[in-house]
């Protein structure tokens, strides 16, 4: 596993040791921030090529729409048998 050392001073050290939890190291605190983006990214793309999934599947389109005009708050009706 390569590690990297990153250098951070001044006001943006005075940030991040302002806002992270006390019983946090600052580097624990900073390798969460980073992670927290990263899947913030990865959700984001996610969504974009679900969109666009949506877009090019007019069957999928239809589905999510009845899924979403679906009355949760009422009971599903059982089958007769």
């Amino acid at each position: 596993m390569k590690a990297t050392t990153i250098k951070v001073e001044g006001d943006l050290l005075r940030e991040l040791e302002r806002t992270k939890p006390p019983s946090q190291s600052l580097s624990a605190y900073v390798r969460s921030l980073l992670h927290q983006a990263v899947v913030r990214r990865d959700m984001a793309e996610g969504a974009d090529r679900y969109a666009a999934f949506l877009r090019g599947t007019p069957d999928e389109r239809a589905w999510l729409d009845e899924w979403t005009n679906t009355d949760l708050a009422r009971p599903a009706r059982r089958r007769r048998r």
